[in-house]
């Protein structure tokens, strides 16, 4: 990851993407959280209009590349999550960490080429301030049978 000049705004859409609409909370939580400068989203699948494109566990149905794309989705949800809460994606100033989970095929250890996927385009979006601290985790399940799942840690600009 490098310095970028440009908002992250800009740079979404060189990349050619635009956050999507945050996803409606599945249960009895909101999908972020802001307190003073720093928001925490809740863990975001790689839903793509309300709908999972893939299930299953990663090393057995679902290989590691295609769930390091499914990784991406499910980081861009969740800075559209953090984009919201922040009110608007110029006014994250930087990401601190990002935690991603990984259905994992019994033997599988590749959780962190997974969760590169998610990390690569926060670096994309953000350069330097797009570094952050990380944990890959390999679960059992997740929830809807999701191969992955991205949570992350931002902060913002004051008020």
């Amino acid at each position: 990851m490098s310095d970028t000049t440009g908002a992250p705004s800009e740079r979404l859409r060189e990349l050619g993407l635009e956050l999507p609409p945050v996803p409606v909370p599945a249960g009895a939580y909101v999908p972020a959280v802001r307190d003073g400068e720093t928001v925490w989203t809740a863990g975001q699948l790689p839903l793509v209009g309300g709908t999972l494109p893939e299930t299953g566990l990663v090393g057995a149905e679902v290989t590691p590349e295609r769930a390091a794309v499914l990784a991406r989705i499910c980081a861009l949800n969740a800075l559209a999550a953090a984009a919201e809460a922040a009110g608007g994606l110029d006014r994250i100033r930087r990401v601190v960490k990002l935690v991603g989970f990984v259905a994992s095929a019994p033997g599988f250890t590749a959780q962190p080429a997974v969760v590169n996927g998610a990390s690569e385009l926060v670096g994309q979006i953000f350069g330097d301030a797009g570094r952050h601290a990380r944990s890959a985790v390999g679960v059992a399940a997740l929830p809807l049978g999701a191969p992955v799942e991205v949570e992350l840690v931002a902060l913002t600009h004051g008020d």
